[in-house]
C-alpha cells in the first residue's frame, strides 16, 4: 500500500468559469490558470502521481505546453489514473477537502462524487469531497484563491517487470 497526498490552489478572478470536480458552479468569479484550473482534480492527481512516485501534475501536463491550455483537469485525472493502472497500481481510496468561502459547495458535492467515480473507475463510496471555509483567514479566506488537498491510497497489484 502506498499514500499520496496532493495539494492545489489558484486565485479567483472575475469572469471565469468555477470548475471543480468537472462540475461548474454559478459565481461570479473562478480559479485562473491553465487548464480549466479544477482544484480538486489536480490536488488528486499530485496525490495519485505522488503515491506511485510519478512525480506531480506539472511533470506530466506542463503549463507551458499549449496542448493543455484550457484543457479539462476531469481528463488529465483520467490520464493519471490510467498512468498508474497501467503501472500496476489499483486506487484504494480518495480522501479531499476544499477550501473556499464563497459558493456554498455542498449543492454540487455528490455530482464531484460522482464525476470522480467515472473517471477513476472507484466506487463512489470511496470518494470523500468535503468543503470548509477559513473564517477570513489567508487568501482563500478572504475569497481570493480557492485551495483543495487531497489523500489517496495505492494498492500495488502485480507491477510489470521493468
Amino acid at each position: 500500500m502506498r499514500i499520496g497526498f496532493g495539494y492545489d490552489s489558484h486565485r479567483l478572478e472575475q469572469g471565469l468559469p468555477f470548475v471543480l470536480g468537472g462540475v461548474t458552479i454559478p459565481f461570479d468569479k473562478g480559479p485562473a490558470g491553465h487548464s480549466d484550473a479544477d482544484v480538486l482534480c489536480h490536488a488528486i492527481a499530485d496525490a495519485i502521481l505522488g503515491a506511485a512516485a510519478f512525480g506531480d501534475i506539472g511533470d506530466h501536463f506542463p503549463d507551458t505546453d499549449a496542448a493543455y491550455e484550457g484543457a479539462s483537469s476531469l481528463m488529465l485525472l483520467k490520464e493519471v489514473a490510467d498512468k498508474v493502472k497501467n503501472a500496476g497500481f489499483s486506487i484504494g481510496n480518495v480522501d479531499t477537502v476544499i477550501i473556499a468561502e464563497a459558493p456554498k459547495l455542498s449543492p454540487f458535492r455528490e455530482r464531484m462524487i460522482q464525476n470522480l467515480s467515472e473517471i477513476l473507475g472507484l466506487d463512489s463510496a470511496r470518494i470523500s469531497v468535503k468543503a470548509k471555509t477559513n473564517e477570513g483567514c489567508d487568501a482563500a479566506g478572504r475569497g481570493e484563491a480557492v485551495v483543495s488537498y487531497a489523500a489517496v491510497v495505492l494498492e500495488e497489484s502485480e507491477r510489470p517487470v521493468k
